[in-house]
């Protein structure tokens, strides 16, 4: 074998590597430009979750993506917003807690928070029983979309702590069952 075969050989499974690794080019390939939360956020079917071997899901606030899995692969990329960062104790902390949650009971159409002035559509829990949601983004006490929140989609993190996705990427997420296990992570 040449040395020129042998780069290319190489280099062909340096690709295959890649694409396999969420939110690299297989997906990035997929993903719809630009960001627009009135559509899904990759131009591909949803995956069916009730057809996946091991189905979980990744966010990373720092990347403002959320990753539906099955097992080591990522199947679909969702654009995102996790909670804003604010500073503690000196550090750059994201209202967003990290770690190893499930997909809760709680869920549904819409809601209002009076508090914090917006509410959102299509929300399902996955952590302390409604605090922590998926959802889309957020909406007006009359329910119409903020569409200065919904640019921030994707591109920062914005929320007081949920997960904010497009209105197509929440309404899928609901379909999610109960126990499916969500991993959030900082990066």
């Amino acid at each position: 074998m040449t040395i020129k075969k042998f780069l290319l050989l190489i280099t062909g499974i340096a690709t295959l590597f890649l694409l396999a690794l969420p939110g690299t080019a297989s997906a990035a390939s997929h993903m719809r430009t630009p960001i627009n939360y009135l559509k899904s956020s990759e131009t591909i079917p949803y995956p069916d979750i009730n057809k996946l071997k091991d189905p979980w899901i990744k966010v990373s606030i720092a990347k403002n993506r959320v990753y539906i899995m099955d097992g080591h692969r990522c199947v679909y990329t969702m654009y995102a917003s996790a909670g804003k960062y604010e500073s503690k104790h000196g550090k750059r902390v994201s209202a967003t807690p990290t770690g190893t949650f499930t997909i809760q009971d709680d869920r549904g159409a819409s809601f209002y928070n009076a508090a914090v002035k917006c509410g959102a559509n299509n929300y399902v829990s996955w952590h302390d029983n409604g605090a922590y949601l998926f959802h889309s983004v957020p909406t007006d006490k009359n329910g119409h979309y903020i569409k200065s929140e919904a640019a921030k989609l994707g591109k920062q993190t914005a929320s007081h702590g949920c997960v904010r996705l497009s209105v197509p990427d929440s309404k899928w997420m609901m379909s999610v069952p109960t126990g499916t296990k969500v991993v959030v992570q900082e990066n």
